[in-house]
């Protein structure tokens, strides 16, 4: 019987096609599911594919006692308790690259659209009303765009934003070589004091939920503008709302937020809504065809290598190994606690049995190792269960070419 995987949030049927292929049994939703019907749901799943509005707790891993691997089939992986994963052996997979290109030209967009007031210049079209007004509307060229999260999206973001003719400036609590002639600024503080624009690119590790509050937007230029196309709880919405009806804030945009529905068609609660010169959009930036298709065929790739050949590469949870293809002889896996001597043990074992080892790749990660041998030939049942008996033993697979 095939295995199944389970993939939620209507993610791109070029998986579902990827994982077929593979020979898995795909089942396909369009919602989210709360934690109960996780627990409800997972039994007899092997690989699950999410995006950002699931979230993996420890609770539900201990009821998925079937599933092999998770697929964040998107950037992040804050909606996943990495730790209550790796701790039983559950590979998590994202795309950490795959819609950068996507979530920048939606910023690109919204900068010039807040600096020209085209939402309230088309909302007023749209009500009949001709208002052909140049006030408050600017040019973006010789303005000074302030990155907050210099990542492969603020990068990118900044490359297209100098070529417009922006000035950019940025900072990171990293230290992060700055492209072109971007300068990096000594503080937040320092940055909200320049920066014309302010657009955030942080993560979404729990030390930055409400990084940005009403002290930051105190600090932010008069008439300045704000984007955010991170994550939602790093703003308060209150906050904002307050300096955008003040007028000390120009113009927002936000595609994340605190709260958002779970499914389509669900109603949507923000204190932003019906403010001049602010553009909501549902967590778009990187729900284009071309991002969506790439995350699609990435995700569903590392999903299917795990569980086909035993690869973790790009695993944000697991040691990362990346064994070739296997195309001849056999494949052992094995994840155990990280203590010496492991591989001496599983060596001494294959070659006890006489077996051929044709390649070994390994790799350690806090408290855990894991180590790919390839063979010549088929392990017996008798190897395979004494590896499996070890002590160190998280698990072990077997795999055929």
């Amino acid at each position: 019987m095939a295995e199944k995987a389970l993939l939620l949030e209507n993610i791109h049927p070029l998986a579902v096609e990827t994982l077929e292929r593979a020979g898995f049994e795909v089942e396909l939703k369009s919602a989210s599911m709360s934690e109960d019907e996780l627990i409800a749901n997972l039994p007899g799943v092997t690989l699950l594919g999410i995006r950002s509005n699931t979230h993996l707790t420890e609770k539900v891993f201990d009821s998925a006692t079937d599933l092999r691997a998770v697929g964040c089939f998107c950037i992040g992986t804050n909606q996943v308790d990495l730790t209550a994963a790796a701790n039983r052996g559950i590979a998590v997979f994202n795309a950490p690259f795959s819609n950068t290109r996507s979530v920048v030209e939606l910023v690109i967009a919204e900068i010039i659209s807040l600096a020209r007031r085209l939402p309230e210049k088309t909302q007023k079209m749209h009500a009949g009303i001709w208002d052909k007004s140049a006030k408050g509307s600017h040019e973006v060229r010789g303005r000074t765009l302030g990155i907050v999260g210099y990542g492969n999206i603020g990068t990118q973001l900044s490359n297209l934003a100098e070529a417009m003719g922006l000035h950019v400036i940025f900072y990171d609590v990293a230290d992060r070589l700055a492209h072109g002639n971007a300068r990096r600024m000594p503080s937040l503080e320092a940055l909200l004091a320049e920066a014309d624009v302010v657009s955030l690119h942080v993560d979404g590790r729990p030390g930055n939920a409400g990084i940005f509050g009403d002290e930051q937007f105190r600090l932010m230029k008069p008439r300045s503008l704000f984007i955010n196309a991170a994550r939602g709880m790093v703003v308060d919405t209150a906050a904002l709302r307050e300096h955008i009806l003040s007028g000390h804030i120009a113009g927002a945009a936000l595609d994340v937020f605190p709260i958002e529905p779970k499914a389509q068609g669900d109603e949507f609660e923000s204190p932003l809504r019906g403010l001049d010169n602010v553009i909501l959009t549902p967590h778009v930036g990187g729900s284009t065809q071309e991002a969506q298709e790439e995350i699609g065929h990435f995700v569903a790739n590392k999903l299917k290598n795990f569980q086909l050949e035993g690869s973790t590469a790009l695993s944000v949870n697991l040691p990362a190994v990346q064994p070739p293809a296997l195309s001849e002889g056999s494949r052992v896996g094995f994840l155990h606690v990280n203590v010496p001597g492991v591989l001496a043990d599983v060596n001494s074992v294959l070659a006890t049995e006489g077996a051929n080892v044709t390649g070994q790749y390994l790799a350690t990660r806090g408290e855990q190792g894991y180590v790919v041998t390839d063979l010549s030939v088929e392990l017996s049942e008798g190897a395979l269960a004494k590896l499996e008996e070890s002590p160190h033993t998280l698990w072990l697979r077997h795999y055929s070419s």
